[in-house]
């Protein structure tokens, strides 16, 4: 094995699949950093060694998760190059991790970085000029190698200094995916995931919900966005109630456990006592709702879409006890059903 060591920006892709296997080939050491936030792939740090040793059995691959969530979050609110079609900040993702990447370089005695990227495969991300804004601004100009597509670019350092033999590189091109198809069959590659995207923010329901909730249009504010906020937005049915009051409902057993897995002190949980039905959670109502004016009016909606979601008793939705419980708090209170269409979000 060479003593060369090469970092790759690894998304779980086949284009970063491909690279990675690409470098690999030349007897180089590739690290593959597969980088998580809470808009994509964050509960893989919950089982790091076994996702660790899956890419590894299945594709030959050292991979090691590293966790961009703090600062992800902050970039979210002001991404100097914009966002894509929703709420996607693509470019300043990409700078985000390769700049990350260019740090933890020393610590695996790094010699250049390389990605998956296709020339013109992304219209935002992946064009000529956007590569060039990308490399500059995370400080990667001539150690950052893109081996699908290198044979349309200039050569970079690691190809000059004959670490990486250009001419065992590609020039693939464009949105098509016929090249990397027939490439990963001579690789043997035949379990990869289709093209999509992974992440949350190209979504255009999800991505408006977290753009709204940036926005500050949740009493929770805007200046104090957690992780666990983020992976509550991607939970069951979503309410915003008078002031900007925060419920989530869960609408399977899965996310009624989900759901008190993201409680945090302050928060405060709904559950009928009569009958099955969702789990709510009013988030950080020990702050938002406790004492207000509004409390008895917000706890009685809250309280009625529990019971709105809840089993129905011979195709009807009667009224039921509803507990509120939580850091503080404990009540139990009749609640009707009610319509919680002007509230959804």
């Amino acid at each position: 094995m060479s003593e060369i060591t090469a970092l790759g920006l690894y998304s779980g892709g086949l284009d970063s699949l491909l690279a990675c296997r690409v470098i690999a080939a030349q007897g180089i050491r590739v690290i593959a950093l597969k980088f998580v936030t809470p808009f994509f792939d964050h509960d893989l740090l919950t089982r790091e060694e076994e996702f660790q040793r899956e890419v590894m059995r299945k594709h030959g691959v050292d991979v090691r998760l590293v966790d961009l969530s703090e600062g992800y979050i902050e970039l979210l609110r002001n991404p100097a190059h914009g966002y894509g079609k929703h709420f996607n900040p693509c470019i300043d993702c990409k700078i985000f991790m390769l700049t990350r990447a260019r740090e933890l370089m020393p610590r695996y005695d790094a010699s250049f970085l390389f990605t998956g990227e296709v020339l013109g495969q992304r219209p935002m991300s992946q064009r000529r000029d956007t590569l060039r804004v990308i490399e500059r601004d995370s400080k990667c100009e001539d150690i950052l190698l893109r081996p699908l597509c290198a044979k349309r670019l200039d050569p970079t350092r690691p190809e000059r200094e004959g670490m990486v033999d250009r001419e065992k590189l590609y020039g693939f091109s464009g949105r098509g995916r016929k090249d990397q198809m027939a490439l990963a069959r001579e690789f043997g590659i035949t379990e990869y995931p289709a093209p999509a995207g992974g992440c949350i923010l190209t979504d255009p329901n999800l991505g408006a919900r977290i753009e709204r909730f940036y926005q500050g249009h949740f009493a929770t504010g805007r200046e104090s966005i957690e992780v666990g906020d983020i992976k509550l937005l991607q939970v069951g049915r979503q309410f915003l109630l008078p002031g900007g009051t925060w419920l989530v409902l869960g609408r399977k057993q899965a996310e009624n456990e989900r759901i008190k897995k993201l409680y945090e002190p302050g928060d405060w949980l709904l559950k009928m006592e009569d009958r099955p039905g969702p789990t709510g959670l009013l988030r950080r109502a020990e702050q938002t709702v406790a004492g207000t004016e509004q409390e008895e009016e917000i706890l009685r909606l809250a309280a009625g879409l529990v019971v709105r979601y809840g089993k129905k008793i011979h195709g009807e939705t009667p009224p039921a006890t509803v507990r509120i419980y939580g850091e503080g708090k404990e009540e139990t209170m009749t609640a009707h059903p009610v319509d919680g269409t002007d509230f959804a979000c």
